[in-house]
């Protein structure tokens, strides 16, 4: 009756993500700009201050917030994939968009890599900012964990980046599928950039180059 929520609540969700995202890029921005010395030398007061402006708690906390958006766009976007390798789900497309089902397994391999990105980036959007480990004869007894939140957001991206490149390829493999139905035009020029550098899945092949380019395309949009 209705299109799953993958669908039909994707302004919804990635809308939320992006909003997370404007929020980290403030604080990063702030933090950026701001005093981290420790001790701070006001020269115009002649005041030597010691202070916590070094503490990067700000930075973990937007580091968080991106990885959560990371992991729900990825996430929202694998359930797209799902439906559309499944005919039961997408108004009988061909199972696993392949022309010639059965010993041809089509994009069902390009499926499972998203769904194994998907979780890995759910187990790395666990928030950083709430680990501590005292240091320095516990001078240093709470610290914010800001490098590691902000160092697997590059290991999420590229993950993001893969399974948005699946859903291209399964996205123009459907639309082909439906001729002499036609999308709208802007996504007709889509499906024209992805064809210029991947032809369409007829039978098996090595699918990692596809992939590779089809992800360096998400990248560069």
């Amino acid at each position: 009756v209705q299109d799953p929520y993958c669908i039909r609540c994707q302004p919804q969700v990635t809308g939320a993500a992006l909003d997370l995202l404007d929020s980290a890029g403030r604080t990063l921005e702030i933090e950026a700009n701001a005093v981290s010395d420790n001790p701070l030398v006001l020269v115009e007061r002649g005041e030597i201050v010691s202070g916590g402006n070094f503490h990067a708690e700000p930075v973990a906390f937007a580091a968080d917030l991106i990885a959560l958006a990371i992991a729900e766009i990825g996430a929202i976007a694998q359930r797209r994939v799902a439906v559309m390798v499944d005919p039961t789900l997408s108004f009988d497309l061909p199972p696993f968009l392949t022309s010639a089902p059965g010993l041809n397994s089509g994009m069902m391999i390009a499926e499972v890599t998203t769904a194994a990105l998907m979780s890995e980036n759910k187990h790395l959007a666990n928030p950083c900012s709430t680990d501590s480990t005292p240091t320095s004869a516990n001078q240093e007894d709470h610290v914010s964990m800001a490098a590691h939140g902000a160092r697997r957001l590059v290991r999420m991206n590229q993950n993001l980046s893969m399974i948005l490149a699946v859903e291209f390829l399964c996205g123009a493999q459907g639309v082909e599928f439906r001729a002499p139905l036609k999308t709208s035009p802007a996504l007709q020029n889509v499906v024209r950039a992805i064809r210029q550098s991947i032809m369409p899945l007829d039978i098996d092949r090595f699918m990692a180059p596809d992939l590779e380019r089809a992800c360096a395309l998400v990248k560069g949009a």
